[in-house]
């Protein structure tokens, strides 16, 4: 079949795509395939001058001078009586595409292309308080028209009626009621019903103080959700936001709500990378714990490569990635150091998982002793009264203790050789078999 083609066809097609560019590489496919289908249709395929030919995507684009313009436009204005006469024969005969001619589809398509670029640079500028724009509501201050260098044509500046200018369509709330209880939209939303930045700024402070009072969580979290809302669909993101994620995170955390707290971290996350500032160290540091106590490996591994020297060298973060190695080493004894140190709020996340590992560790011991003192599992478990541990041990069903003289709970010794048969029976069914759904 290869030899049904001739080799200058194949030499010219080489070196069509040898100059092509991730910019134009496609309409130089479709150039080559209409060249190529035209001339095997016309069975010109031998007798054609390959190597002369020449495709429009691939020609550079020369400048056009003022004169060159304006007998351009003298050109391809229309001739009535010509139009009139031809008509017949412009139906009969539709045009055929030319592929030595000037593509003007592909020009605009490039241009097109330059613009939607330039768009995204002006959205991801104006988010990093790079630009401004007069008409946003997040900013303030007379309109910048940013710069780019390199090949800006200054007469595109003018914008596109056929691309929407999302910042026209932006909500600016009008409500002065401070709280609001959350409800799922589900209609175009009223400004009348959204509160701006200034009402909401002034309602993040008082549901501070609600929270110190009351600690009516449940009543906070549908406030923290509802002003969230508001941010959003006025596509506020700036530095106040993110101090609304990280509160609410924090507020999640000592309810032990972990739906909220994860889905405030993953917004975090959004926020943080678009150049907004925050506590990002403490909440990096968060993420690695969250995902230590989910067993999420891959998440976790991919989040460590990312990690520049300076954010491993942060105490936050350092910690954390120091309770990632105690884990994977089964070092139980380093853990709960760890565990008794915990910086910020990690100790609230690390007690997601520190039964787990509580239980692991006396497995450990069990198969070491055949007596273990209460009071010394305590203190390596980082319990702070061994009545702790020893509630622990009767939730598992493992409290075997051999017998002494006192009754007191602090000079009783574990029995090992009881205890250990119940703790890995345990460890199965309580923990190991949640694990195993959580993955499905």
């Amino acid at each position: 079949m290869s030899d049904a083609w001739p080799p200058a066809l194949k030499d010219w097609v080489a070196k069509c795509l040898g100059r092509t560019t991730p910019a134009n590489k496609d309409a130089v496919q479709a150039e080559l395939r209409n060249v190529i289908q035209e001339a095997f249709a016309s069975k010109t395929l031998w007798t054609v001058d390959w190597a002369g030919i020449e495709l429009p995507s691939l020609t550079p684009k020369p400048t056009a001078t003022p004169a060159q313009t304006l007998l351009k436009r003298k050109a391809e204005t229309p001739n009535i009586h010509a139009a009139n006469n031809n008509k017949k024969s412009k139906k009969a005969s539709p045009a055929k595409y030319t592929p030595f001619a000037a593509s003007e589809d592909q020009l605009s398509k490039e241009k097109r292309a330059r613009r939607f670029e330039r768009e995204h640079e002006i959205e991801r500028r104006r988010h990093l308080g790079l630009a401004t724009t007069s008409h946003s509501p997040f900013t303030t201050g007379t309109a910048t028209p940013p710069t780019f260098g390199g090949d800006y044509d200054g007469d595109e500046l003018a914008p596109d009626p056929n691309v929407i200018d999302w910042d026209q369509h932006t909500i600016v709330g009008r409500s002065q009621q401070l709280f609001k209880e959350y409800l799922r939209l589900t209609e175009h939303p009223n400004p009348d019903n959204i509160r701006p930045l200034s009402v909401l700024e002034r309602t993040l402070q008082e549901l501070k103080i609600k929270w110190k009072t009351d600690n009516n969580y449940n009543w906070i979290c549908s406030q923290f959700k509802s002003l969230r809302q508001d941010l959003t669909v006025q596509r506020i993101k700036t530095s106040f936001t993110v101090l609304v994620y990280e509160i609410h995170a924090r507020m999640a955390l000592e309810a032990v709500d972990m739906v909220e707290f994860n889905q405030c971290l993953q917004t975090l996350k959004l926020l943080y990378e678009m150049g907004l500032p925050g506590r990002k160290d403490e909440f990096t540091a968060y993420r690695i714990l969250y995902m230590l106590h989910a067993k999420q490996r891959s998440d976790l591994n991919k989040l460590i490569g990312e990690l520049t020297p300076e954010q491993k060298a942060h105490k936050d973060i350092r910690h954390a990635l120091d309770v990632g190695t105690a884990l994977s080493t089964s070092n139980y004894h380093r853990l709960f150091q760890l565990f008794a140190v915990a910086p910020n709020m990690g100790g609230y996340i690390m007690d997601f998982f520190v039964a787990r590992e509580r239980v692991r560790a006396l497995m450990v011991m069990c198969k070491a002793y055949l007596a273990i003192p209460l009071s010394f599992a305590a203190a390596e478990l980082a319990f702070e009264e061994v009545t702790e541990l020893h509630d622990f041990l009767l939730s598992h069903k493992a409290a075997f203790y051999n017998e002494t003289t006192t009754s007191q709970i602090s000079d009783k010794n574990l029995n090992c050789k009881l205890a250990s048969p119940v703790l890995s029976a345990a460890f199965e069914e309580k923990y190991k078999r949640v694990t195993l759904l959580k993955s499905i």
